[in-house]
């Protein structure tokens, strides 16, 4: 019995760090003031390849609006995001970058959310920075 109880506390914890990780990818994607569905299929596309199923991705990622839009601060975001693996963490800064180029360029507002992202979730910013020339230059 205790077995299952964990389990489902396990799935919980999952499911509490996919929709703050979409969170976090949806605030980026809003940051120019434009939601766009190609910026929705890159967040679904990441959530899948970090363990979501896709028939449960559709209804992740409404949640996680409905999370992002509730909070008013990156930090509620990249709290649980900080205790990730560098694996994890470089796919959503990929990813994160992805979306922002996915209109042809970064503006200031969207340069200075990930210099604080990289702070913010631990992740050199060098790192960052190469993840940035690579998705750029594709």
């Amino acid at each position: 019995m205790f077995k299952f109880l964990n389990k489902n506390k396990k799935k919980d914890s999952d499911d509490e760090i996919f929709i703050k990780t979409a969170a976090l990818l949806i605030h980026a994607a809003k940051i120019d003031q434009s939601y766009q569905l190609e910026e929705k299929n890159i967040i679904k596309k990441t959530i899948i390849s970090l363990g979501v199923s896709e028939e449960n991705s559709d209804s992740l990622i409404s949640k996680a609006e409905k999370y992002e839009s509730n909070e008013n601060q990156i930090l509620e975001f990249t709290r649980e995001i900080k205790k990730t693996s560098q694996d994890y963490k470089i796919k959503i800064i990929e990813s994160l970058w992805h979306i922002i180029y996915s209109d042809g360029n970064a503006d200031m507002y969207e340069n200075s959310l990930m210099r604080r992202l990289s702070g913010l979730i631990y992740l050199d910013e060098k790192i960052v920075g190469e993840i940035k020339k690579k998705i750029k230059s594709n």
